[in-house]
């Protein structure tokens, strides 16, 4: 994993837009003053999106907001899409349809600007959906709230700006911790990530921090011992052995290289 130059920040969802709006902070000050690009292409509907964001960025001091959108994948090829996300400080991904996020940016110039934007400093963010787009594989389809049965989960390639990684959202609110191991045992290499609502991950080199009231769920599945992923049933529970989970909360960090947590410092 190498060093990066920018942030990326992953939202769980349904962050804070009216109180103290930590996680919408955390992007507003890492914008320099700059244009804030709201990119709501995850939604078949986006109607509503953009002007909540708007309002929300505007009242902790981000005057320059514009949108995103795209209807087909064609528009990507629109000289004023390009020109917008060249002189942004910042891109933030809204919620809705990872898959369509992927499908219309994916391997376009784009998507080649919004690297080139992290490149040079700026800060790309997502909530759900838009935060599921970032990994390198991504969680499409599966059911929460039981275990894992090996046939249901539907996955895709990500964007892979945070390499390495599967990402889940609304994590602990839809009891998602079932397919987020079934993900990690069809892909070992890479660490699942679940993030729970009103709660992010930082992103900055090859480490991350942990911000806003909920937690953040890590789990690594590169010392497992035996799954049985590959000869079960499709209908069969999901069966692994020696997983790792770290549970995170605001303040701690993970280094993604050495797979490893560590808590804040004491305070003084």
């Amino acid at each position: 994993m190498t060093e990066r130059a920018g942030t990326l920040i992953a939202i769980g969802g349904h962050e804070d837009k009216e109180g103290d709006r930590v996680i919408l902070r955390s992007v507003a000050e890492r914008l320099r003053g700059g244009r804030l690009v709201v990119a709501t292409v995850a939604s078949h509907e986006p109607e509503g999106y953009f002007e909540a964001y708007r309002s929300a960025f505007a009242a902790i001091g981000v005057a320059d907001v514009a949108e995103l959108y795209l209807d087909e994948r064609h528009d990507t090829l629109d000289s004023g899409h390009r020109d917008l996300i060249g002189g942004a400080a910042g891109i933030f991904f809204t919620g809705g349809d990872q898959l369509r996020i992927v499908s219309q940016m994916g391997d376009t110039p784009l998507e080649a600007l919004v690297r080139e934007l992290h490149a040079r400093g700026g800060v790309v963010a997502g909530t759900s959906a838009g935060a599921s787009a970032q990994s390198e594989t991504m969680l499409v389809r599966g059911s929460g709230a039981e275990s894992h049965r090996i046939g249901d989960l539907h996955m895709a390639p990500g964007l892979g700006l945070i390499p390495d990684v599967i990402i889940d959202q609304h994590f602990a609110e839809r009891g998602r911790i079932g397919r987020l191991l079934g993900a990690v045992a069809h892909n070992p290499q890479l660490l699942g990530i679940g993030i729970d609502e009103d709660s992010a991950i930082v992103v900055e080199g090859t480490r991350f921090s942990v911000i806003g009231s909920g937690a953040v769920t890590v789990v690594d599945a590169g010392q497992v011992t035996h799954s049985n992923i590959a000869e079960a049933e499709p209908d069969r529970v999901l069966s692994m052995h020696h997983v790792v989970l770290h549970a995170l909360s605001a303040g701690d960090h993970f280094d993604l290289a050495a797979r490893s947590p560590s808590a804040p410092a004491p305070a003084e």
